[in-house]
């Protein structure tokens, strides 16, 4: 806090007794006005801002000239690069208590055309001066990192003279590969970013260990009935039973229904109900159109404070139904209770494809409607594509899996796009791989959102390579990776590096 220059002259006692100093005309920091001389004696002497202005610039790139041209001699005559001219390269500098640039890194895509979410930091430079004990360049380090994972990026690299693998590597970055630059040894190292695996844990690893108790009675169903020898059908259907453990829908034994159940967040049904309703029904749809179901009926659960915020959902939820053209066939509700709902649905078909029919060798396809945009209140969480379609255009995107009949297929979950093709493929008993050029996404969202968001509609399937693409109307299409053998997400980027995304299975459940 400061205050205004010019506000009167400030005389008398500090808090801790000692007299107040000289009044000036200029801006001073409350911190010395209450006298805690101690919380100011540890501030640091430099702070870390991204570069504002041509000056600023300026008195970065002489920094790096008088470094890596005089001072190192990596450089003849000047370090500027193509990178330098980039107007998407981000410059981070340190300045001291005066404003003085002491130091600086610059950072931004690695790649020519769209972001891919593939970045690059380097030229990371600290004045003679300021050298030491000071921690500017590991600070430049860190301030680079968290602002590349803020712009969404999934792979952040640097190029580091050998000389400075150590503070990398204490900074928790990793050691790839050697590398020449200027003819002087370097080290290719890379920061984790742990942003996907970090939310498939925590949407989708305490499936299997929680469900374990469910799944025995299906490991059982091969056992004979120990009173008349038949085997056990009633145990086998549990989860969903033989092939198809894990699925968006669950077949009910002796019938062409599928069934599919999903709960809305509580917080969410409690801050936006309207929003709350219409996704209940979006998402149980979803989980219908991934196994190649027509929607028959949907029934619903809801509880809520009164009648007034019930009525906010069901107006939601009811919207939705009418859009999809799907029934409200039943429910229940209860009144002066916390905000919860659930929808379950029924629907039909008579082949359901499962979420674990992948094999190693097929392609894979990510049909997602890319209009729209983030729905308010939830930037970078969740796009909204289907409150604004009409009825046959989520017709034709719903129905497309049904028309196209391919080999797997699982609706794009709370997991996000990467972690829903990990669960694609431990059921399916394979790896994945995503190509990161060829992902369907639209021009507003990065690929670290996009990743990791809820889409409104996105299917992930796996069939044959060149098999017919979805008909899924307003959806976009493309093959954008394949399954191999092995377990966990790879991330494929255009120089051909393959980094991790998920190492291993995503819900523990195994292969259906």
């Amino acid at each position: 806090m400061q205050r205004p220059a010019g506000s009167g002259r400030v005389s008398g006692m500090l808090l801790d007794g000692s007299p107040a100093p000289a009044a000036t005309e200029g801006p001073y920091d409350i911190l010395a006005l209450l006298g805690d001389r101690s919380t100011l004696a540890r501030e640091p002497s430099f702070h870390v801002e991204e570069a504002c202005g041509h000056g600023e610039l300026a008195a970065y790139r002489r920094l790096r000239r008088e470094v890596f041209v005089y001072e190192q001699g990596l450089f003849r005559g000047q370090d500027l690069d193509d990178r330098d001219a980039d107007p998407r390269t981000l410059v981070l500098v340190a300045k001291d208590a005066t404003g003085t640039v002491v130091g600086g890194v610059r950072l931004g895509p690695a790649t020519e055309g769209p972001d891919l979410g593939w970045w690059t930091g380097g030229r990371l430079v600290v004045a003679r001066r300021a050298r030491g004990l000071s921690g500017i360049g590991a600070a430049l380090v860190r301030a680079a990192c968290a602002r590349a994972e803020t712009e969404g990026v999934l792979r952040f690299d640097a190029t580091v003279q050998g000389r400075n693998e150590p503070l990398f590597r204490r900074l928790g970055w990793r050691s790839v590969r050697p590398a020449t630059v200027a003819n002087t040894p370097h080290v290719l190292m890379r920061w984790p970013i742990r942003r996907i695996a970090a939310q498939a844990a925590a949407t989708k690893s305490a499936l299997g260990p929680l469900l374990g108790g469910l799944l025995e009675p299906a490991a059982r169903g091969a056992a004979r009935d120990p009173v008349g020898g038949a085997p056990d059908r009633a145990s086998r259907a549990v989860l969903g039973g033989a092939g198809f453990i894990g699925d968006d829908g669950a077949p009910l034994p002796g019938t062409d229904m599928i069934a599919a159940c999903d709960a809305i967040v509580p917080a969410m049904v409690e801050r936006d109900p309207d929003w709350a309703g219409w996704c209940s029904v979006l998402v149980n749809v979803n989980d219908l159109a991934a196994m190649g179901a027509s929607p028959l009926g949907l029934l619903d659960a809801l509880g809520a404070r009164d009648a007034a915020h019930a009525a906010r959902v069901l107006a939601g939820l009811g919207r939705a139904a009418r859009a999809y053209g799907v029934p409200v066939l039943g429910g229940h509700t209860q009144l002066g209770v916390p905000a919860a709902l659930s929808v379950t649905a029924l629907g039909r078909t008579p082949h359901p494809v499962p979420g674990g029919g992948g094999r190693p060798g097929h392609a894979v396809r990510l049909t997602a409607d890319l209009g729209g945009g983030w729905r308010p209140g939830y930037p970078g969480r969740q796009w909204d594509t289907t409150s604004h379609r009409r009825t046959d255009e989520l017709r034709a995107m719903t129905g497309a899996v049904q028309a196209a009949r391919p080999a797997a297929a699982k609706d794009v979950s709370m997991a996000g796009i990467a972690g829903t093709l990990g669960m694609l493929a431990e059921a399916s008993g394979c790896r994945a791989v995503l190509d990161m050029a060829a992902v369907p996404r639209p021009r507003t969202a990065d690929m670290g959102d996009w990743l990791t968001c809820f889409p409104g509609f996105a299917m992930l399937t796996a069939d044959r390579p060149g098999t017919a693409p979805l008909p899924a109307g307003p959806a976009t299409g493309a093959e954008c990776g394949e399954l191999t053998t092995g377990e966990g997400v790879g991330l494929r980027w255009p120089d051909g590096e393959i980094t991790e995304a998920v190492a291993s299975t995503v819900t523990g459940m195994g292969a259906a």
